[in-house]
């Protein structure tokens, strides 16, 4: 019975995650840095892709990057992809295979290899998937200061002289992300 299951579950994950995906990103909030990636459905019931798993990417999906930003794709842990040009990015890699982009013959080949693999793991797909977005826009107004004044002691033993004076600092500073991968390492 566990055996028909895994099958089962194995054979319709694969199919469910067939299907070309498009992956987008609303517009980053001034005072965000980082985003996941957001797989569209239609909201009006037309879609026939809502079965797919939500960390999986197909071969052929198509990635939507807007201008100031720039998208990552991890797998397992590992960046396997960049884009940081406004447009779209199709995704063309043979890890998840579909039989709705490129060659239909190897599409099936590929799709019966993978429903292998995730019977493996019980009908699991046994890998993660992701899409990141990362702000590169310069962001403005970060404030910074110290809560109470640092105390200080300047003494002048020649003139017999002892002061000390609260020092306080108050500002504001803009940065920009330039090396997002760097900043996603770290």
């Amino acid at each position: 019975m566990g055996l028909i299951h895994a099958i089962a579950g194995a054979a319709g994950g694969v199919l469910a995650d067939s299907w070309r995906e498009f992956f987008y990103c609303d517009s980053i909030d001034e005072d965000t840095l980082a985003v996941k990636g957001q797989k569209r459905t239609s909201d009006h019931g037309r879609s026939s892709n809502t079965k797919g798993e939500s960390n999986i990417i197909s071969n052929g999906s198509v990635i939507a990057v807007n201008e100031g930003q720039c998208m990552i794709i991890v797998e397992s842990g590992e960046i396997v992809d960049v884009c940081a040009e406004a447009g779209q990015f199709v995704y063309d890699r043979s890890t998840e295979p579909s039989i709705f982009y490129g060659d239909l013959g190897e599409g099936i080949k590929a799709t019966f290899e993978r429903i292998g693999q995730r019977f493996t793991f019980g009908g699991d797909t046994g890998k993660d998937q992701r899409i990141y977005y990362f702000n590169t826009k310069e962001i403005y107004g970060n404030k910074y200061g110290t809560s109470t004044p640092i105390p200080m002691r300047i003494v002048d033993t020649n003139l017999g002289f002892e002061f000390e004076p609260g020092v306080r600092m108050n500002g504001e500073y803009s940065f920009k992300l330039t090396d997002p991968l760097l900043f996603y390492k770290n």
